[in-house]
């Protein structure tokens, strides 16, 4: 049954994003917030018809950032509004992708919709009408500090609006945007009083990327649940450091759900079984403490998914027009700023990035032989012939590297800009931009850790593992053929990615266990 389209003017869930900007769901206008918006734009109509008499308003008949004291005559308003967008498209580095730019594009419309803007209904139709044409404009990922919010990647955004800039259609190559709107036969706008300032203040990169990764994020949590349990199976660990009273006694939230979810993933063991009542007393943090790590990671998560909820349907441009007390009143603030992003998505990074380094360090049990209670050397089918899963642990570690340089925090920088006005930015862009790459790396990591771990249980057959891991390694060995002699690994962890990205893997895991938290 296809989705319903997402509606802007309404409040938006994370998951109404991810459909629009990952699965092309389309979008259609709030009747309800339609009026409300042509109220708002009353205001601001009012203003601009009032002429050189009308007070100063920021960025209707001013200059904008240090030039906010610049009057700006009455026959430039519009000229005004069409230099803003120009001169703000100043982005450098990789393109966005599609997905991150469809991202951008609904929040944006959902900024216009929520009806304290000033804009005409018809910037927020043409935003929707892109939408589902699949009409994407070009933003190049750098150049925003984060205040007066994404100026840059949003102005290259108005750029297509207007008919300038360059676009592509789905994900077809980039061309002029006045080309790509003629064959989507959508007409360009020109920009009115304060209309060009609504399209570029706002905090919409650093919610678009940052919302995009933190659902990855969130999936990877039971990834890595189902990645550590086929590694505790493969080296005959213990599943007495998940006992619920211990969970009980501390009672962290994402603890508790981490300890339930390998409960159910280490049930009906017969290798669990087979080393009972061995000498062992306790496993190393890697697997004992799972879910003080993963649930930690979790928790930190949820933090954020609420800083993320609000934002998606929050007002972040300025100055907002307020018409509810009966009186029209056009109030400056900082709304735009993006600290409230930028601190939570710090923490995303720092919290998601706990995962790979836990995981790597469970492929160190995994592949050293002093440490993998009997496997041989590196998983290797003959050592010294054959390197096995060497280079595959070296992989890991060098992720869980280079994710340490990006968890260094974006939001303890700031950097003047315009001529001091603009006095304290939060760079959230770079903390969204951050999260993204240690999130893909981060499934990497898993990927190499399922990978690894599922030859550890090749090699304790005949005794099979539990009915969560069993299902996990079937999946993985659908894939993945069994390990017999060396080979390049680097179509493995693809293939092992792919079953993370596209959630198979817990998908099959579920069949066997229930759903997991």
């Amino acid at each position: 049954m296809p989705r319903m389209p997402v509606i802007v003017g309404r409040p938006l869930s994370l998951l109404d994003l991810e459909d629009v900007a990952v699965r092309g769901v389309e979008v259609a206008f709030a009747e309800e917030a339609r009026g409300k918006v042509a109220r708002s734009r009353a205001a601001i109509d009012a203003i601009a018809n009032a002429g050189d008499a009308a007070p100063n308003v920021y960025g209707v008949n001013t200059g904008f950032g240090a030039l906010s004291e610049t009057r700006i005559s009455a026959a430039d308003v519009r000229a005004l509004q069409q230099n803003l967008v120009r001169s703000h498209a100043t982005g450098v580095g990789p393109n966005l992708s599609p997905a991150e730019v469809r991202g951008m594009m609904l929040l944006r419309a959902q900024v216009l919709a929520l009806g304290h803007s000033g804009v005409r209904p018809e910037l927020v139709e043409l935003l929707v009408a892109m939408l589902n044409a699949k009409v994407h404009p070009r933003i190049p990922a750098q150049g925003s500090v984060g205040a007066s919010g994404d100026l840059a990647p949003l102005a290259h955004l108005a750029l297509t609006m207007i008919g300038e800039g360059e676009a592509q259609l789905g994900d077809g190559a980039m061309r002029p945007s006045a080309e790509i709107l003629r064959e989507a036969k959508i007409a360009p706008v020109t920009l009115e009083a304060k209309e060009g300032l609504a399209l570029i203040n706002g905090t919409q990169l650093m919610a678009s990327l940052g919302t995009l990764s933190l659902l990855h994020a969130e999936r990877l949590c039971v990834a890595a649940d189902v990645a550590g349990a086929m590694s505790l199976e493969a080296l005959k660990g213990s599943t007495r450091p998940f006992d619920e009273r211990l969970h009980q006694a501390r009672p962290h939230p994402g603890q508790a759900v981490v300890a339930k979810n390998l409960r159910a993933l280490l049930a009906d063991s017969e290798i669990a079984e087979s080393h009972r009542d061995c000498s062992k007393v306790q496993d190393a943090y890697s697997l004992r403490c799972m879910p003080q790590v993963h649930g930690a990671t979790r928790d930190a998560l949820a933090w954020v998914r609420g800083v993320l909820e609000r934002e998606v349907n929050s007002v972040t441009d300025n100055p907002s027009v307020f018409i509810d007390r009966g009186e029209t009143e056009i109030i400056s603030g900082g709304n735009f700023h993006g600290q409230p992003l930028a601190l939570a998505l710090d923490l995303a990074a720092m919290a998601t990035a706990e995962l790979a380094n836990i995981s790597e360090r469970r492929v160190e049990q995994l592949v050293n032989p002093a440490l993998s209670t009997g496997l041989t050397p590196f998983l290797a089918a003959g050592s010294g012939l054959h390197s096995g899963f060497m280079i595959a642990q070296v992989t890991s570690a060098s992720l869980v590297s280079e994710n340490k340089i990006y968890c260094h925090p974006a939001s303890v920088d700031s950097i003047p800009s315009s001529a001091g006005k603009e006095d304290h930015v939060s760079m959230g862009s770079v903390s969204a931009k951050k999260l993204r790459d240690v999130v893909a790396n981060v499934s990497a990591c898993l990927a190499i850790e399922i990978m690894t771990a599922a030859a550890g249980l090749d090699q304790r057959a005949p005794l099979r593992p539990s009915r969560g891991v069993s299902a996990a390694l079937a999946a993985v060995r659908a894939s993945v053929a069994p390990m017999i002699g060396d080979r390049p690994l680097y179509a493995d962890i693809a293939a092992t990615s792919s079953l993370l990205a596209t959630g198979a893997l817990v998908q099959r895991v579920q069949e066997a266990v229930g759903k997991l938290d």
